[in-house]
């Protein structure tokens, strides 16, 4: 059996950074973890290719090669996949689907051959046994969860590895809390699993082992979903991998607020190499987290634990929402105002929409307000439910805020708060890789000449070079960052 695995490309969003990418010669941030371990699921003896399009073009002769075509994606991945699944349907290969998108509204694609849906530790096999004895169904779904010990080594051999700008493994699915508009939840369950910390280590060791030094996204929705087991086994575990290594990566993730909470959790994580972790922060108005249910977030000081986490040693990304119910008119304004004050450089502002599986979304149903589904999204200002502030409104204070923290001198203020403030503290000894060197180059030459940036990149060029020369680095980096997300709204930036 020759089986094709094949990854949609994203639109140009703040998650693509695609812009920033040209930089570093790479073609995508991360790489596509769900294929290559649905890779490692399907039986061994068949052969098997991916085309990750946001890396490679998909040409007709890799559709031809296949016996069967495998897609998974989000939902933001949508226009691509039909494009995929039209493309299949032409040359009459036939289609797997299965992911995110195809789970949360499976009848939306009655051109997909077999759904295989939820977890594919479950379902996969499923589909297998029925193909080899010629009774495949056009559904599979289970409300069941696996436990992550099943879970396979991904299978990296399927890609090139250099096209990455991150490499990715996953410790956890499933999130304790329960916010409204996420559907985590729905997908993944309550239930924190994880993966054995035996397995953590081969995923480490085998990325260790095909050559690649640098930075590793631990994907999951809440890294510190069950802190204990984290605190008592896996961090020491890493933490003593990592020194026998030489420290060859720097790890990303994501995480809840409470992280600011545990001193402990937070040393031991530095010390494993995290340097960074998304944090959905969402909204300073009480009201709204209570609308949403974002428990963890109510009746504390956001900007002092986002300052916890920076102190500790950990960068913070978040990522931020408006259109809630209980938003007040002057929460453009206070958006803006907890993102400087914060000193969050990567802060993602989308417009609330509501995905199929959220009880955001049963709730606007029964009120008769969803106008469409979710176009996957976050920086195409629409959304899909009738909100209670005024559309207009709604849509120039967003555009105020993106003009409030995005536009240059806002965020090269936003960017020498942070590099005043921030003292690293992982220890990382890989040598500098060829590419940043190239990047560094290429900012010289596409901010401090030909961007309208150029005065504000100098500054922060210098003041770093002289004041915290070891975080110059980081200071071109943000520069470059700066630039993707100017891109990415330039129909609504002012400079």
């Amino acid at each position: 059996m020759n089986i094709l695995l094949v990854y949609p490309k994203y639109p140009d969003t703040f998650w693509s950074f695609k812009h920033a990418l040209k930089f570093v010669s790479k073609k995508a941030m991360n790489p596509p973890l769900g294929l290559i371990t649905v890779a490692s699921l399907l039986p061994g003896e068949w052969q098997k290719k991916l085309i990750d399009i946001n890396v490679n073009k998909l040409k007709t002769k890799h559709i031809l090669w296949a016996d069967y075509v495998f897609i998974s994606a989000m939902s933001t991945q949508h226009n691509s996949a039909n494009e995929i699944i039209k493309r299949c349907n032409q040359l009459k290969r036939k289609i797997v689907a299965g992911g995110p998108l195809f789970t949360e509204d499976p009848q939306n694609f009655p051109n997909v051959d077999h759904l295989v849906l939820n977890e594919a530790e479950i379902t996969l096999p499923q589909f297998v046994n029925d193909l080899k004895s010629g009774s495949a169904r056009k559904l599979y779904q289970t409300s069941e969860f696996p436990e992550l010990t099943e879970s396979p080594l991904p299978d990296y051999s399927l890609l090139d590895t250099s096209k990455y700008a991150t490499l990715a493994l996953q410790y956890t699915r499933g999130c304790p809390f329960n916010c409204e508009f996420c559907d985590i939840t729905a997908l993944y369950g309550h239930k924190v699993r994880t993966k054995s910390t035996t397995q953590i280590i081969s995923e480490l060791e085998n990325l260790y082992n095909i050559g690649f030094r640098g930075n590793v996204f631990f994907v999951d929705d809440n890294f510190i979903g069950n802190k204990k087991v984290l605190k008592a086994d896996l961090l020491p575990s890493m933490i003593n991998w990592m020194h026998t290594k030489n420290n060859p990566f720097i790890f990303i993730t994501e995480a809840s607020i409470n992280l600011a909470d545990d001193n402990e959790l937070m040393e031991l994580m530095t010390q494993a190499g995290f340097s960074n972790v998304f944090v959905g922060i969402e909204t300073p108005e009480e009201a709204s987290l209570a609308e949403c249910n974002k428990i963890q977030n109510i009746n504390r000081d956001l900007i002092q634990s986002v300052k916890k986490i920076q102190e500790a040693g950990i960068e913070v990304t978040a990522g931020f929402i408006v259109g809630f119910d209980n938003d007040s008119p002057s929460v453009f304004q206070k958006q803006i105002d907890f993102i400087q004050q914060s000193g969050i450089i990567t802060a993602m502002v989308g417009l609330l929409n509501a995905p199929k599986k959220t009880r955001l979304y049963r709730r606007l149903k029964n009120e008769g307000r969803i106008l469409s589904e979710w176009s996957g999204s976050n920086t195409d200002y629409t959304f899909n439910f009738i909100p209670k502030m005024n559309k207009k409104d709604l849509i120039n204070g967003y555009q105020r805020i993106i003009q409030g923290i995005y536009s240059c001198k806002p965020f090269y203020n936003r960017v020498l708060h942070f590099l005043k403030h921030y003292e690293p503290k992982v220890k990382n000894k890989t040598k500098v890789p060829f590419t940043d060197f190239i990047a560094f180059l290429k900012s010289i030459v596409v901010l401090g000449i030909f961007d309208s940036s150029r005065k504000y990149y100098w500054q922060i060029f210098f003041w770093s070079l002289f004041n915290k020369p070891k975080l110059f680095p980081l200071a071109i980096r943000y520069s470059i960052y700066g630039y993707h997300f100017r891109r990415v709204f330039k129909n609504g930036m002012m400079e």
